[in-house]
């Protein structure tokens, strides 16, 4: 459990890919296959609620877009790159093994050498670990100023699997459902600077969170091997989605109990709530797994799809730069990933 008495929220910065790949496109590719399953096309967006989803240009590797919205972030919040203390880089997607790909987005920020910088990487619960992390810094005195970034990358996922689909002489259906939720991944980055409330412009406090796990289901979503963004291996991902559901809706029960208890919130003093977005079953049934009104969310998958660890902050930057909080409000941030693990945060605005 974390208790902050001293952090706040300054400004996010986000990032949206200009490519639009729509679920009808994907279908198209795919019908060879739908047509031998005697699968009707729109069956991805009727599924899932996601009708397109973003795509980087090519040539572009994750560290661009983290740079981007970290720049964006920093001028949204006045800091200046001089007075960041700590960078942490928290997508699936890399540039490389090594270096960490916090080196490059350091570097293209003009960071200061004094600034610390690393990589953490926790499937789409590493923007909110590093919300932790550097949060924990900062109630320390360690820093007063730091900047987390993550920018992901569905391109090569989506083709490749696309592709194994297409070359594959004797899928069933069961292969082709392990691989369908690949279909719904997305692209974008996304920023966010902590600072001090000492030295805080906004005072939007982070007040707390919890976190727990239930890594018995850690085999229900597998990515290959650890390979790196630039390497020449095709990533592939395997998702037993309805058992994924099940658990995670188990897990994200037990988490908000525990965060309820800690934070001193019930359901009625939500204001609002942004959670990992995945689809519109997913969705639905995690906010009745808690007892927490659906109305109080705001929804990205049915155009970004799934972002991974972009997926929760994008939204709520999104969300807030469309209707701005009043002051006082209460935001339930509400993460989970494979693995499983679940973090929920709290921040009164």
């Amino acid at each position: 459990m974390f208790t902050f008495n001293h952090v706040c929220f300054e400004a996010f910065g986000y990032v949206l890919p200009e490519n639009v790949v729509t679920s009808a496109q994907l279908e198209r590719e795919l019908a060879p296959v739908y047509d031998r399953f005697g699968l009707h096309e729109g069956r991805l967006e009727l599924m899932t609620g996601i009708r397109e989803r973003r795509f980087w240009d090519a040539q572009a590797v994750p560290s661009d877009g983290s740079t981007r919205a970290g720049r964006r972030a920093l001028e949204a919040s006045g800091v200046k790159p001089e007075d960041i203390e700590c960078l942490i880089h928290t997508s699936v997607s890399r540039d490389f093994l090594e270096p960490a790909t916090a080196s490059v987005v350091h570097d293209n920020l003009a960071l200061p050498p004094g600034s610390t910088m690393y990589d953490i990487s926790n499937a789409c619960l590493g923007f909110l670990n590093g919300i932790l992390s550097l949060g924990n810094m900062i109630e320390l005195g360690q820093v007063k100023r730091g900047l987390i970034v993550a920018g992901e990358s569905s391109r090569q996922l989506v083709r490749t699997t696309i592709e194994q689909i297409l070359a594959a002489k004797t899928l069933s259906r069961r292969d082709f459902k392990t691989a369908f939720a690949s279909l719904t991944i997305g692209s974008g980055a996304v920023a966010l600077v902590l600072t001090h409330d000492s030295v805080s412009t906004t005072q939007h406090r982070l007040i707390g969170g919890v976190a727990r796990t239930a890594t018995e289901h850690n085999h229900l979503c597998r990515g290959s091997e650890d390979t790196g963004f630039a390497s020449e291996a095709q990533v592939t991902m395997s998702t037993d989605a309805e058992t994924l559901l099940e658990g995670g809706c188990e897990l994200a029960a037990g988490t908000w109990a525990k965060f309820k208890e800690h934070i001193g919130w019930e359901n009625e003093d939500v204001d609002r709530a942004y959670c990992h977005q995945v689809g519109i079953a997913h969705r639905d049934k995690f906010y009745e797994s808690i007892g927490l009104d659906v109305s109080k969310d705001f929804a990205t998958f049915p155009f970004l799809g799934n972002v991974g660890s972009v997926s929760l902050p994008l939204t709520m930057a999104m969300g807030i730069k469309r209707d701005p909080p009043q002051a006082g409000t209460k935001i339930a941030m509400l993460g989970i990933g494979s693995g499983l693990c679940s973090v929920m945060l709290g921040v009164n605005w």
